[in-house]
């Protein structure tokens, strides 16, 4: 019974770990180190099938710098093998004929073209076009998120290899210790999707914000391969889309304050454990030094601004508790405070200065008004309202003051004793003495 179960292969690999329980189950399960191996190899095994496909169409690789060799199939079996070149009067300078192969020693660019063997009867025997280049250099990878789900990689070659070049593009979740027993190795590594329309780009979908990634980008072209690996932090490189929507406008009766507003960019989800800070900067058309502020609101108040003179706003944003950086600013809005129009961005801002003057001309010299936004009246409040604070304070400690020292005044008890008492032995030394007898 025992042989016959031995015997048949397919039940004893299902029953394995019954029968043979030393038997070894890594190759039932390969590891995933062994899997991504194997799948890169697979996709370099399609692209090098695709270019030998090639070569047999009669397209032939080589490196520049190094010997190549031309092989005309079907010449062994015929005499007078020979081969042309064409375009050219001869073949390159240094060819050598080894029987029926060509030999181009330490080939250069310029030996690069269609080439052809024939036998002695000047019957053509093969085409070959040779295609010189070099092998792919290490890839230069840079990522970046633009939400807290998502993140993406570009990268450019290192060499111009001068030859069709493909990239392989993955990634593994490094995990914590003991996080692989938790969570499927399937969510552990997969494919940076490479957009058609982007290229030398990738995205990898549904990310962990508090998580970190290893990024493979391999380079691969008919002579060799090469890889980048990157080692990406969410928090580190994440970097919004600038903010959108972007007006400005006068206020009423204000002219030295301009509205600004604007919305959160498209491409970050609203959540409430994500939120988004931004920075706002602004300056007159005619000045070059800029005013930054800092909010969390989607508007703000500037309330320096400079009467009839057209200002240049723009805004961005970064994620509310400082990981990663700022985005880019976003486009620029213009308006003119008090007298004049509002633009929006990508409009001409038009202003005539002439025809609405100003009360008074406008002053270069520092604004007395608040820079940061906020209200001056609620500045006046919290003014008052600590001179109150202090008062009742000061009443208080000279109230104590007052009490220490009419209680360093007022006579102990033991001293109003001792007092009676030396008055009283003074009044009996006073009286005669027939009257004590």
């Amino acid at each position: 019974m025992w042989r016959n179960r031995s015997a048949d292969p397919k039940r004893q690999h299902a029953d394995g770990s019954r029968w043979r329980p030393k038997a070894p189950r890594p190759m039932c399960a390969p590891s995933p180190g062994l899997r991504r191996v194997m799948a890169l190899l697979a996709a370099a095994l399609v692209s090098a099938a695709a270019w030998e496909e090639q070569e047999e169409q009669g397209v032939q690789y080589g490196q520049v710098g190094a010997d190549v060799v031309l092989s005309c199939a079907g010449g062994a079996a015929r005499s007078g093998v020979q081969w042309r070149r064409e375009g050219a009067a001869g073949l390159p300078e240094g060819c050598l004929l080894r029987e029926t192969d060509l030999l181009l020693p330490q080939a250069q660019l310029a030996m690069g073209g269609p080439y052809s063997c024939h036998d002695g009867t000047g019957q053509l025997l093969r085409s070959i076009s040779l295609r010189l280049g070099y092998l792919p250099g290490v890839p230069s990878v840079s990522c970046r998120a633009s939400d807290y789900e998502n993140f993406s990689c570009s990268w450019t070659p290192s060499v111009e290899t001068l030859l069709p070049t493909r990239y392989i593009t993955t990634y593994r979740k490094k995990s914590l210790m003991g996080d692989e027993r938790r969570r499927p190795q399937s969510s552990q590594a997969g494919p940076c999707v490479q957009d058609p329309a982007r290229p030398h780009t990738c995205t990898v979908h549904q990310c962990e914000f508090w998580s970190s990634y290893r990024l493979n980008v391999t380079e691969v072209n008919p002579l060799g391969s090469r890889f980048r690996l990157l080692d990406v932090t969410m928090q580190a490189i994440i970097k919004p889309d600038p903010p959108e929507g972007l007006v400005v406008e006068p206020v009423p009766s204000a002219p030295r304050r301009l509205q600004v507003r604007w919305r959160y960019p498209a491409s970050w989800p609203r959540e409430l454990h994500f939120q988004l800070k931004f920075r706002l900067q602004y300056r007159p058309v005619a000045h070059s030094s800029w005013s930054v502020v800092e909010t969390v609101n989607l508007s703000e108040v500037i309330t320096d601004a400079f009467t009839g003179l057209e200002h240049v706003v723009q805004v961005s944003a970064k994620d509310f508790l400082d990981a990663g950086n700022w985005s880019e600013w976003s486009t620029e809005a213009w308006a003119t405070p008090g007298p004049g129009l509002t633009s929006a961005p990508g409009d001409e801002a038009t202003t005539e200065a002439g025809l609405e003057c100003p009360a008074e001309e406008p002053s270069l010299a520092p604004n007395p008004e608040p820079v940061d936004g906020s209200d001056p009246t609620e500045k006046v409040t919290i003014l008052v309202s600590l001179g109150v604070f202090a008062f009742f304070i000061l009443a208080a400690a000279l109230g104590i003051a007052v009490a220490v020292w009419l209680r360093e005044r007022r006579p102990s008890k033991d001293e109003s004793k001792k007092h009676n008492f030396l008055a009283a032995a003074v009044h009996v030394r006073t009286l005669p003495k027939a009257q004590i007898l």
